[in-house]
């Protein structure tokens, strides 16, 4: 199992040349390559993101729209998973988020957005930690 961190990555904006379906892999030279690389070759697909106003992180759109990459490949994936936190608790916030995500899935065939996760009330980055809510994540996991 991989856990990649966004936060530290070099990854620049798609530029839409759309070179990526006949190489196989993006012109530009960051880490999506690499992050591309092993979401085709991995079993399940775990995002996480944190909800800022009402949509993922932009880490997590950029990286997505650079996946496009994948479409011209054979990739392992069949089941997506989604856990998403905010300082909202309100079920409708990660709503926005999802379908976002979802669009991406729509665009492989075979491949499922299986379950969701969105955990409220959250004010600061390390807030999950002390969340009664975390057993959750962890439930979840146990069941992939």
């Amino acid at each position: 199992m991989d856990f990649i961190s966004l936060k530290d990555k070099n990854i620049a904006f798609c530029k839409g040349c759309l070179a990526c379906q006949k190489l196989g892999k993006c012109v530009i030279n960051d880490d999506a390559n690499e992050i591309a690389d092993k979401i085709s070759n991995s079993d399940v697909i775990v995002w996480a993101s944190p909800i800022y106003y009402y949509e993922m992180s932009g880490q997590m759109k950029t990286l997505i729209d650079r996946c496009n990459c994948l479409y011209a490949r054979e990739n392992k994936f069949k089941e997506v998973y989604f856990l998403t936190v905010a300082h909202e608790e309100d079920k409708e916030v990660p709503l926005r988020a999802i379908q976002g995500l979802q669009g991406w899935i729509d665009c492989f065939e075979g491949v499922e957005l299986k379950d969701t996760l969105f955990i409220g009330g959250l004010g600061s980055p390390n807030d999950i930690m002390k969340s009664e809510k975390l057993h959750l994540a962890y439930e979840m996991g146990k069941n992939i």
